[in-house]
């Protein structure tokens, strides 16, 4: 039930959907004796979107995030295994187009190769099902495995795990399927932005794990607040910090995790 409310909520709440949602409205309303109304819902509509996606508003929500778990430092030792959490492979394409799928969390995928061949000894975990609402394809875990294998990882290293849905799910399903024993280090390879949320997942989970966050939107530097040229890319980093602001708000009125912004 929370993975269906989450779906159709966070659906509705996506800040560009919302204000095309406004935008809709006052369209129809200018179809009506409601129409003065209806063009200050456009026009209102309109400026909020410009201002969404040109202005510095999505790093600006991002760089709390991205900033609140550090890069993870090596001398902490060899790890006994990595995690690496789905949503950098489109499985749909994958299947559709027989090629690796990769999106725009890419990062995800590729440093869990670089970590696999730097770490020979250590297990991997790609945790990642079909989180599709209504279409049930094949599940992304699937996908990786089989890439894994291509790149020369050894089958006996590579742990899938293919029945969650979200983030808590990821935690919960790894976990039983590592099985960590006390005293072993994992990391956690995921987007930046999502590291807070995964970690307070993971927390929760009782899976002891330190953070590797990659697949950075934002500089850190000045720069990151010089308005947007481009009105999508704006749109788009906005639209992903409210999810994960709202998603760690989701999971702790939820009861799914103990912290609200968890620190290192």
């Amino acid at each position: 039930m929370f993975f269906v409310l989450s779906k159709t909520f966070g659906f509705l709440i996506v800040p560009t959907n919302l204000l095309i949602t406004l935008g809709l409205l006052g369209g129809l309303l200018c179809c009506t004796r409601f129409a003065r109304p209806g063009l200050r819902l456009i026009a209102t509509s309109v400026l909020l979107l410009a201002i969404t996606g040109f202005s510095p508003l999505g790093n600006a929500l991002l760089r709390p995030l991205e900033n609140r778990f550090p890069a993870w430092d090596p001398a902490h030792g060899s790890p006994d295994g990595i995690v690496v959490l789905g949503g950098a492979i489109s499985a749909e394409v994958a299947q559709a187009r027989g090629t690796l799928g990769l999106d725009e969390a890419a990062e995800r995928f590729v440093v869990s190769l670089q970590l696999a061949n730097h770490y020979p000894k250590a297990r991997i975990v790609f945790a990642g099902g079909n989180a599709e609402l209504f279409l049930r394809g094949e599940d992304e875990a699937s996908v990786a495995v089989h890439e894994y294998a291509e790149f020369g990882i050894a089958s006996d290293r590579i742990l899938a795990e293919r029945q969650s849905r979200d983030t808590f799910e990821n935690a919960m399903f790894s976990r039983q399927i590592a099985n960590p024993r006390p005293g072993e280090l994992w990391l956690l390879v995921t987007s930046a932005a999502h590291m807070p949320r995964a970690m307070a997942a993971f927390r929760a989970a009782n899976f002891p794990i330190d953070a590797y966050p990659v697949d950075f939107l934002t500089t850190g530097l000045p720069r990151d607040f010089i308005p947007s040229g481009k009105l999508s890319s704006g749109l788009q980093r906005t639209d992903s910090a409210v999810h994960e602001w709202l998603g760690l708000l989701a999971y702790r009125v939820g009861g799914r995790t103990s912290e609200l912004f968890p620190k290192p």
